[in-house]
């Protein structure tokens, strides 16, 4: 079955989401071809932040320090639940354009899978700096990436047209105002890392005439917030 995903690999729900998708299709023994897309959440942040990312995220929120906390821990547990250790102490977020281009490289090698789990486990579990360039670098070896190619790609604006097309998709046809955002066999759209029991009925359904299926409020991170929804 085929699933386009638009994602930004600083999203701890992006991830969840897509290890919660990977779980259940291999329970329902399901096979499924991945298409990854790009969506920004902060297009205009630095190559790295200065100071810890849960003071970012407050001010950026509007939460104090406590509440940030507080969510993270929420977060990461509900990341353990599906086999991540989300260090989000350790957390060094930045700009994820150079990330999306690497990613769109790997996609055209099919890697893309194998790409979007590097960056997320380099980020969330590694809290390495995802925004700079000798990461992205390192990042893109370990998936067997050719380096010239790398770096031809970060050397120019090689893929950049992917990850704009992406995003005018994002917002112009589908509009998606924030992530983890799934389309099942390009008619049944999904948002948020949904519980497993929705992403069961989502590849259930998209294997059938039914092209809606009744969602929940689910956890997603877009421009002004990243949390858990209210179950």
């Amino acid at each position: 079955m085929r699933v386009d995903i638009w994602s930004d690999v600083v999203c701890p729900f992006c991830y969840i989401g897509k290890k919660r998708l990977e779980h259940v299709a291999a329970e329902a023994g399901i096979e499924l071809e991945v298409h990854w897309h790009s969506y920004e959440l902060d297009p205009n942040a630095p190559a790295k932040h200065e100071g810890s990312n849960t003071e970012r995220l407050a001010r950026k929120y509007g939460r104090s320090y406590a509440e940030m906390e507080e969510m993270q821990r929420h977060v990461a547990a509900m990341a353990a639940t599906e086999g991540i250790d989300f260090q989000w102490q350790k957390a060094n977020s930045g700009n994820s354009f150079n990330a999306h281009r690497i990613i769109h490289l790997a996609q055209s090698k099919g890697l893309g899978n194998e790409a979007e789990e590097a960056f997320f486990h380099a980020y969330m579990t590694e809290g390495l700096a995802i925004g700079e360039r000798e990461v992205v670098e390192e990042i893109a070896s370990r998936i067997g990436l050719d380096n010239a190619e790398v770096e031809y790609v970060l050397d120019s604006d090689e893929l950049t047209d992917f990850v704009r097309h992406d995003e005018k998709i994002a917002r112009e046809q589908l509009n998606i105002t924030g992530v983890p955002f799934f389309v099942f066999d390009q008619k049944l759209t999904l948002s948020g890392a949904q519980p497993r029991e929705i992403f069961l009925q989502a590849l259930q359904q998209a294997q059938s005439a039914i092209t809606e299926i009744e969602q929940d409020a689910a956890a997603q991170c877009n421009d002004e917030s990243c949390e858990i929804k209210p179950q």
